[in-house]
């Protein structure tokens, strides 16, 4: 996701996903980030800021290839088996799954959901997701339309991603003090799962 928001110009508020993604549900079940790590201090800060926020950050090392110290280079960590258990261990909770992810390897996983009778809902940046991963789930939604709902204040905070200064994420507060509930009377669906995808 993170080159998504690269090819947008924008990067979306975590906080402001979640609030999103518990309009219209009872309970948000379970929030999923998955990402690579360059090293064990990478992105600690943004790590810990999403745990406090209500995400389960499941990490990965990249692979490194190369043997020039003065110019590492990184290969995508894959965490696709990741997402593959996570999901499959909720699926029995839940009716309705977003996924932001490109990853055309997950088309099997949502069709497995989708059989269980999960809605899924695919997020990301339009033209860059593959086909067979898009024709898979129920809905498309374009992030670039979200943009309203889930920029970032770049007046206010620095960018999500800006790894160079660590001490541009403050801290936020739990979510279970910040999400957005609407005003119902009673609610008749199952929790809802956010999944976002590898971010490097």
């Amino acid at each position: 996701m993170f080159y998504a928001q690269q090819k947008l110009g924008w990067f979306f508020d975590p906080r402001r996903l979640l609030e999103l993604a518990s309009e219209g549900v009872s309970d948000l079940g379970s929030a999923f980030w998955y990402t690579g790590l360059k090293d064990p201090t990478d992105q600690r800060p943004f790590r810990d800021a999403l745990t406090s926020l209500g995400f389960t950050v499941r990490t990965k090392p990249l692979r490194e290839f190369g043997t020039d110290p003065d110019q590492r280079q990184f290969a995508r960590a894959n965490l696709d088996v990741e997402i593959c258990l996570d999901l499959m261990a909720v699926a029995h909770r839940t009716d309705e799954l977003w996924l932001m992810s490109g990853s055309r390897d997950l088309e099997r996983l949502v069709e497995m959901l989708r059989a269980q009778g999960l809605k899924i809902t695919l997020i990301n940046a339009d033209g860059m997701v593959p086909r067979e991963l898009r024709n898979a789930v129920d809905r498309f939604i374009d992030l670039g339309k979200l943009k309203a709902q889930l920029e970032r204040m770049e007046a206010v905070q620095a960018p999500v991603f800006q790894r160079s200064t660590p001490e541009a994420l403050p801290r936020p507060e739990p979510l279970r003090h910040q999400v957005i509930r609407p005003e119902v009377a009673s609610f008749e669906h199952s929790p809802r799962e956010v999944v976002i995808g590898p971010s490097v």
